[in-house]
């Protein structure tokens, strides 16, 4: 019976990938060159040199046994920094590490004219990220991670280490008209060789094929054999219409800036792209979303969450099998306090794709929300698990175990949470979620005074944000200034959304809570949820 290896080097792609891979290509090349010269150099020199003609000859002989000699060592073997040794199979490799094959993907470099693609680079990228991420043999750096490098901005050992992966897959768009021309190419980080490249150019309508195309090929070229299942996961999304498809993933960027006024932008992206093609699932629940983080973060208007849930709810009768679906119809219950319903669907998600970090993340407020907390502490941890990068989870969670009383936990994941934040902060400076979650974080660390300061410098980015000035509310009652805190969080409710289900639960509120005023701010954050609250349809 043929092993997964015979059937592997039978197809002339993945052996046109490993030959790149064990670096016969290059070697190959320069044996060439030398060979070429050496001849040259017999050819004008021996018979001046009064050589007989079978030296000649030999050396003939010589190069042409030479060339599969050549070949089948490189094959073999790799010149290391630690010396010769035999090359590994690629699985062979992340066995030795302990680890399955691991792939980060860099944002594909705007060759187009007018260099204003960046968001469909970023599209592209994002969407063969997301069809990898789905088979479970792949460790898939996320994309907060990987896409804080571009391609050629560092050397890929550095990424490597930085990201902890094999191999990056870069790339570059070049769009023009309806002309597109796509180029990617898989890398090892451990030597820079290229494992697997290609150059597509077509129209643009067929860049959906390139996609799953990419997607597979870098698939195959790490594992060993593809089952049908693994085969149908790395479908990227489509539509029906290339241009509903842009608008797509214009709203996503804006989605990421995360801001009222970017949501809202989004919010118009996602709703033209409906509106090109009313069959198209993930702009229905980027749609969607766009409405629950508006009732979340910044007006809890009774209609918004209604459309939450009927946009939702379409996304998922046009395609049940989406996980990122089932998420926004979790998020939509979330913020309509149907905690059991939104339950039900982050762990469909979560079955459908084991990886997804908002399904993981915004299951973990549901449980905090329930004030089921031991819950909420371990899902913010996976949360963290499934992008490193991300700041949120692990704050959330060290605020839940210092409410807890697990002092000692909390402090001893503060400092890698802190550096967490400081990593986001140097991309993002004005992001105002990153001071007051770290604050609080700060505090748990004993560092009052700089968490005064990252709170202050939250507040003038956006003072009127009720988010932070909630936040703001919650570290000055932690440090005992009350009076402050109370005029704060009276802020908050009277400025936009805060979850009752949440400020009951938030330990950070407890020194506030004998304060009748906090009361009747929370009697009054009762009466919204319950005006939210309707026909879950």
């Amino acid at each position: 019976m043929a092993g997964p290896n015979k059937k592997r080097f039978f197809s002339p792609a993945i052996l046109s990938a490993e030959l790149k891979r064990r670096g016969v290509y290059p070697v190959t090349a320069a044996y060439a060159v030398a060979a070429f010269v050496l001849l040259q150099i017999g050819e004008i020199t021996f018979q001046p040199l009064g050589f007989p003609n079978w030296v000649m000859i030999t050396l003939i002989v010589l190069v042409i046994i030479g060339f599969p000699v050549t070949v089948i060592l490189t094959w073999i073997f790799d010149i290391t920094p630690h010396g010769i040794r035999r090359t590994l199979r690629y699985s062979d490799e992340a066995a030795e590490a302990g680890d399955k094959p691991s792939i980060a993907v860099l944002p594909f470099v705007d060759m187009s004219p007018e260099q204003d693609q960046g968001f469909f680079c970023e599209g592209i990228a994002e969407e063969i990220l997301n069809a990898l991420s789905k088979v479970q043999q792949l460790a898939v750096a996320a994309r907060s991670s990987s896409f804080l490098y571009s391609t050629g901005a560092a050397d890929v050992r550095q990424i490597g280490r930085d990201l902890g992966v094999k191999t990056l897959l870069e790339g570059s768009v070049r769009k023009s008209g309806n002309q597109l021309r796509i180029t990617a190419q898989l890398v090892k980080t451990a030597d820079g060789y290229h494992i697997w490249s290609k150059s597509f150019d077509q129209e643009l309508q067929d860049v959906f094929k390139i996609q799953d195309e990419i997607a597979k090929s870098i698939a195959e070229a790490l594992l060993e054999s593809l089952t049908p299942k693994q085969h149908s996961a790395l479908r990227t999304k489509v539509s029906k219409d290339v241009g509903a498809y842009e608008y797509y993933l214009r709203g996503r960027q804006f989605f990421k800036r995360f801001r009222k006024t970017d949501i809202e932008y989004a919010q118009q992206m996602f709703r033209q792209a409906i509106d090109i093609d009313a069959e198209f699932a993930p702009a229905w629940a980027g749609y969607a979303d766009c409405f629950s983080f508006l009732v979340m973060y910044a007006d809890p208007l009774p209609g918004y969450a209604k459309q939450a849930r009927s946009a939702s709810k379409r996304a998922l009768e046009l395609d049940s099998s989406l996980a990122e679906a089932h998420a926004s119809r979790g998020l939509a219950y979330l913020i309509s306090n149907d905690f059991d319903a939104a339950e039900a669907e982050f762990e469909k998600a979560l079955e459908l794709n084991s990886r997804l970090f908002e399904a993981h993340y915004y299951f973990a407020r549901t449980r905090f929300h329930q004030g089921r907390l031991e819950e909420a502490i371990e899902l913010f941890k996976t949360a963290g698990e499934m992008d490193p990068t991300d700041y949120q989870s692990r704050c959330l969670r060290i605020q839940v175990l210092r409410g807890l009383g697990r002092d000692e936990e909390a402090v001893a994941e503060s400092a890698e949470a802190i550096q967490v934040v400081e990593n986001n902060l140097k991309w993002n400076p004005d992001d105002a979620r990153a001071y007051h979650l770290g604050a609080g974080t700060l505090v748990v660390l004993g560092d009052t005074e700089r968490a005064k300061r990252w709170l202050h410098r939250a507040i003038e980015i956006d003072p009127d944000d009720p988010v932070v000035l909630y936040n703001v509310a919650c570290n000055l009652a932690t440090l005992g200034e009350l009076e402050s805190a109370m005029e704060y969080l009276d802020a908050a409710v009277q400025h936009g959304t805060v979850s009752a289900a949440w400020m009951r639960n938030d330990e950070d509120l407890a020194n506030l809570r004998s304060d009748p005023r906090y009361t009747r701010l929370l009697e009054q954050l009762e009466s919204v949820a319950a005006s939210l609250s309707g026909p879950n349809n």
